[in-house]
């Protein structure tokens, strides 16, 4: 299929659009590099330097690509700076969604895949977390990404536009060309395996009180690779609806640091902090609706395989991308 992938040169973005090309698919990134990187872009893809702020570029982009297919990264992605900045998080994620949104109807575009979060959902009421539990953001961010979920939906309804809108836990590891470098990263695994290449002096654990095995906050990672993978499957005609991705598995702060600690074979001192408001205690997916209706099924698993793709990534890499 011809496919048009925004967000196209950031983390999953770009893994997402490596896995395409290898699938046969023929690819067009449209990214504005506010957060990725251009040599993020898989050489093999047609890059369109976005402009979204820009009246009808992206539609102009739609129609130039010409795709069959559209999946959706592109997207501010920090809480905390959605909590100082709400507006940007709803200009950028919700008012140019829109503007996305009616260019694949102008343009005929058969699917759209959509990339979610489990901050859709908010604290839990229950663990593993399926598809069907309330919604109630804590955060711009996660509000954002709803608002675009229901316009997803009603954009179904009256137009008969097909989606796949997948909510993500947390996405980690590496390809073997491309992996994660954010300009301001947030991540745990990332921010862990910097204390190793010997780029921070320890690492931090906010919160140690919680009621979880050893105290700290417990979540549930997937490798990138796997998340990639529902992307491709989620393209097939007539999948359609809200899937969580995750591996149904969860881990402590102080495991992921047990697990780059044996993975990197250094030791990785931490710091303990404070609590940072709105941290659940425990976020697990119950993915078994992807794993049935899409088939589905995670390759990696295992954190420390998910680190030891990240720790070699970042070998090669340790400053990351060079631009």
């Amino acid at each position: 299929m011809k496919v048009l992938v925004t967000g196209g040169a950031g983390y999953i973005g770009s893994i997402c659009t490596e896995r395409l090309l290898e699938a046969g698919h023929k690819v067009t990134v449209y990214d504005d590099l506010s957060e990725g990187h251009r040599s993020a872009v898989d050489g093999r893809a047609r890059f369109i330097l976005g402009r979204p702020e820009a009246e009808n570029h992206i539609l102009q982009a739609v129609q130039e690509a010409q795709p069959e297919a559209i999946l959706h990264f592109a997207a501010n992605a920090l809480v905390g700076e959605s909590m100082l900045d709400p507006g940007k998080y709803f200009r950028n994620n919700v008012c140019n969604g829109l503007k996305l949104l009616d260019a694949a109807l102008a343009a005929r575009v058969r699917k759209f895949v959509f990339s979610s979060t489990c901050a859709t959902y908010g604290p839990p009421e229950r663990v593993p977390m399926t598809e069907d539990l309330p919604q109630r953001p804590i955060n711009p961010y996660g509000e954002s990404k709803l608002m675009f979920e229901r316009m997803l939906h009603w954009y179904h309804v009256a137009h008969g536009l097909e989606f796949v809108a997948f909510r993500y836990f947390n996405a980690a590891g590496a390809s073997e060309k491309f992996g994660e470098h954010h300009r301001t990263e947030s991540h745990l695994i990332p921010n862990v395996l910097k204390v190793p290449l010997g780029q921070l002096a320890h690492c931090e654990i906010y919160g140690t009180d919680y009621p979880t095995p050893d105290g700290t906050c417990i979540r549930d990672y997937i490798h990138i690779i796997d998340l990639a993978q529902a992307h491709i499957l989620a393209l097939e005609p007539g999948k359609q609806g809200f899937y969580n991705l995750g591996n149904g598995d969860g881990y402590s702060v102080r495991e992921v640091i047990r697990v780059c600690e044996k993975v990197s074979g250094k030791k990785i001192p931490s710091v303990e902090k404070p609590r940072r408001p709105g941290d659940p205690p425990k976020l697990v997916a119950a993915a078994d609706r992807a794993i049935r209706e899409l088939g589905w099924k995670p390759q990696f698993p295992k954190l420390e395989t998910i680190v030891a793709t990240a720790w070699a990534w970042h070998g090669k890499h340790p400053n990351g991308y060079p631009d």
